[in-house]
């Protein structure tokens, strides 16, 4: 799979802020709706608010995407996920950060 078939458009995100669902831990917030499609889409945000330095940031979406990566295997087909990461995420190391993100994927019942 192609890694831009799997990232979500501008249009996407303001769609699934409006009528997604949310799951929340102290690290990251998801917002995720149900596609028509036979694939998982992803964006992730890191704003401003986790770090002014650019290097810091896409650390984080580096992170994150690395984990989602490892876990895909694992997920139903059908959804579109945003991953929103929280200023908590810096202080923690990888084995946390995808400790709790696979926990709320499973809360979220994306695993098969």
């Amino acid at each position: 799979m192609r890694n831009y078939e799997t990232r979500l458009k501008k249009a996407d995100f303001a769609n699934i802020f409006k009528r997604g669902e949310t799951a929340n831990s102290q690290l990251v917030f998801l917002k995720f709706k149900k596609n028509d499609k036979e694939i998982n889409r992803f964006g992730i945000v890191t704003s401003l608010k986790i770090s002014k330095k650019a290097v810091v940031r896409n650390k984080i979406k580096r992170r994150l995407r690395e984990i989602i990566r490892e876990c895909l295997k694992n997920f139903k087909p059908g959804f579109d996920i945003i991953i929103i990461a929280k200023p908590a995420i810096i202080k923690e190391n990888y084995k946390n950060i995808k400790e709790k993100l696979e926990e709320l994927f499973r809360k979220s019942n994306f695993y098969k």
